[in-house]
Formats: C-alpha cells, structure tokens, sequence
C-alpha cells in the first residue's frame, strides 16, 4: 500500500489578488507547473486571526454519500465540515471493503451489492484516504473541513466561494498529488467587499500507481 508517485520538489507561484466591483465572492484558480487546470483540489479560506471562525457545518452540507460503480469510489474528493458523516452505497455486482487506515478516522466496513452503510462520523479535521481490501485499484479522499469557507476545484481549475465576509484570510490548497508531510501550500489573502480572485500554480507530483495509502493520509 505505498505511495507510487515519481520525485519531485513542491513548488508554487502566488499571483497577487485583484478585485472589482461586485458581491462578496472568492474565486481561486488552480494550476500545475505546466499551466494546466487542476481539478479536484480543495481551497480553504481560514482567517487571520482565526479566533471566532464559525464552524465548517454553518456552510457545508453534514452528510454526504460516495457510490461505488465499476470498481471505483466516486466522487474522487468528498468535503464534509467536522463532525460530518458519510454514508457508503455500492452500487456494483460485488462486494466491497471499504477502509481507512488514516489518524483523521480508521474503520472498515463490508458492503454486499445494492447495499448502504450506516452514516459514519468524522470528528477530526484532516484528509482520510480510502481504499477496498477487494479491489486494490479504487480510492478516494474525504475531507474533514474545519473552514466553513471551503471549495473544491472542478475541471476548469475553478473553486469560488460565495458569501466571505471581508478580512484577511489565509488561503490554503490541498490536492492528493502533494508530497506526504508537506506543509500546504497558502498565501496571504484580503477579501474585500468586492469579488477577489486569486490564481496559484502548485506543482503536483506524476502519479504512476493508482494506490496510494501510506502516509499521514
């Protein structure tokens, strides 16, 4: 169960935040070293100070469902606030194990075909990775998130964050490609009572094997 991924050194390019006139809403780009979107990258807003931030279940939806069809967990990322619960379906003509070795939450389950788990908890703010004794191919991530003010990128690169009150924020990124024990890339952000956008390149490591569980995931 360790992590294929080739050598590389993390870097990442922050280009300075613009505003113009509009509603309070936070759009983060995201790209690789090649300039290429990113998806599936989450972007976390955490104020400066971060005393008296309301909790990530004040925005984020406290339960959320990852399927299982055709040997593969989807969706790939999943983003639940702490203390957030995820109930597994499997939706294949076979049986699935479901398992987490990470800090974040460790279980594991059995899931016959066209079948559903309880709803499990996730009180610990942090990323699980996810994996299927059966079928070592399938993973996933879910990420506990501590911000209320949190996106995931879609295939354009694009997270946006509507409803941020003005403020200095630190805005940080995650993706799976990172290099384990890494410190997440963040920039210093000031949200203004217009639109602000801010773009990032992140270099993400080539993945060259589908399983990757080892680590601090």
């Amino acid at each position: 169960m360790g992590r294929g991924y080739s050598t590389g050194v993390l870097a990442i390019v922050l280009v300075a935040a613009c505003q113009t006139a509009a509603a309070t809403t936070f759009t983060a780009e995201i790209a690789d070293q090649d300039g290429k979107p990113v998806m599936n990258a989450v972007v976390s807003l955490v104020p400066d100070p971060k005393t008296g931030m309301p909790g990530a279940s004040t925005r984020l939806p406290s339960e959320k469902v990852i399927d299982q069809r055709r040997e593969t967990f989807l969706p790939l990322v999943t983003i639940i606030p702490r203390n957030g619960r995820v109930v597994f379906a499997n939706s294949d003509p076979t049986t699935h194990q479901v398992y987490s070795f990470s800090p974040v939450k460790q279980f594991e389950i059995t899931l016959a075909r066209d079948t559903s788990s309880p709803p499990i908890v996730f009180p610990t703010a942090g990323v699980a990775a996810l994996g299927c004794n059966i079928h070592d191919n399938m993973i996933a991530y879910v990420f506990v998130a501590e911000s209320p003010w949190t996106a995931l990128t879609g295939a354009d690169g694009r997270a946006v964050i509507d409803d941020v009150p003005p403020g200095d924020y630190q805005a940080q990124v995650w993706h799976n490609r990172y290099p384990l024990r890494r410190e997440l890339p963040s920039a210093r952000i000031a949200v203004s009572t217009d639109t602000t956008q801010w773009a990032a390149n992140i270099r993400v490591l080539t993945q060259t094997s589908t399983r990757s569980h080892a680590g601090s995931y």
